[in-house]
């Protein structure tokens, strides 16, 4: 699933191209997406477009009037790509751009959403209960620590709930984990503030180092230009069935809410 970093790349990828643009024309070849699109985002047709922000793992077109609201969801990416260029499979929905350009959202599951909103974007259902951006000064010591003291749940379950930090995914806290030496099965509330700090500037250097190399290429996340992201190259602990990379211990592999995590019992406590 693509993740905050993955998200991000898309963002910056496509905003170059995207903003200042009048739409010419909405085409939508699948409109059952996780939620249906609606009409609305049918008759966009000459609306401009004067931003793309980001919001944990959500999108936001800004328009002259209205919103955006787009999610990757599992295998989710989006392609400029010259107008008339054949369309793949499942390239559900595209945007034609006045200059030529057409922006492509390749979804293969379906998983992903495109919802259009004339309020506030950040007030939306999806959005307004989400916690604090974690590369965002609201994202700090103090308010982890007290978030953590109040859960008996294992740390990295913490650190994936969105209402608390958003973004931060599977993978990246797996690898944040690891950078703090702290094992993801450890209750939250028992982890000393020390630690806490460790582990926040540990998830602001795991998420700021995937971003630098375009995210992490699995399944079927690809950048805007068709490139896979690096940061698999860099993975650590995440999907390593062999030892660790800095102490040759064996990596050990649980199941935590239904997601695989992994760890080094050597470098982890």
């Amino acid at each position: 699933m693509p993740e905050l970093p993955e998200v991000e790349t898309t963002r910056r990828g496509i905003e170059p191209h995207v903003c200042g643009q009048r739409i010419d024309a909405v085409i939508l070849r699948e409109t059952r997406l996780r939620w249906p699109i609606s009409d609305e985002v049918a008759g966009l047709r000459g609306r401009q477009i004067s931003g793309v922000s980001r919001r944990g793992k959500y999108l936001i077109m800004h328009l002259d009037h209205g919103h955006l609201i787009w999610h990757l969801g599992m295998s989710g990416s989006m392609r400029i790509l010259p107008v008339g260029v054949q369309s793949q499979d499942h390239e559900h929905v595209e945007l034609q751009l006045h200059s030529g350009l057409a922006l492509k959202f390749r979804d293969p599951r379906r998983f992903g959403a495109l919802l259009y909103s004339e309020a506030d974007p950040l007030q939306h259902r999806l959005l307004k209960q989400l916690g604090p951006e974690p590369l965002e000064a609201d994202f700090n010591t103090d308010y982890f620590y007290q978030r953590c003291r109040q859960r008996s749940a294992a740390i990295k379950q913490v650190l994936m709930n969105s209402h608390i930090v958003v973004g931060v995914g599977n993978i990246y806290a797996s690898e944040a984990l690891f950078r703090a030496g702290i094992r993801p099965t450890r209750a939250a509330r028992r982890i000393s503030k020390k630690r806490i700090a460790g582990l926040v500037d540990a998830v602001r250097e795991t998420l700021a180092t995937a971003i630098e190399h375009g995210g992490t290429t699995l399944q079927d996340f690809t950048q805007t230009d068709g490139k896979p992201g690096y940061f698999r190259h860099e993975l650590q602990v995440y999907g390593n069935t062999d030892r660790c990379k800095i102490c040759a211990a064996p990596i050990k592999h649980l199941v935590q809410g239904q997601r695989s995590s992994y760890y080094c019992p050597e470098c982890q406590s």
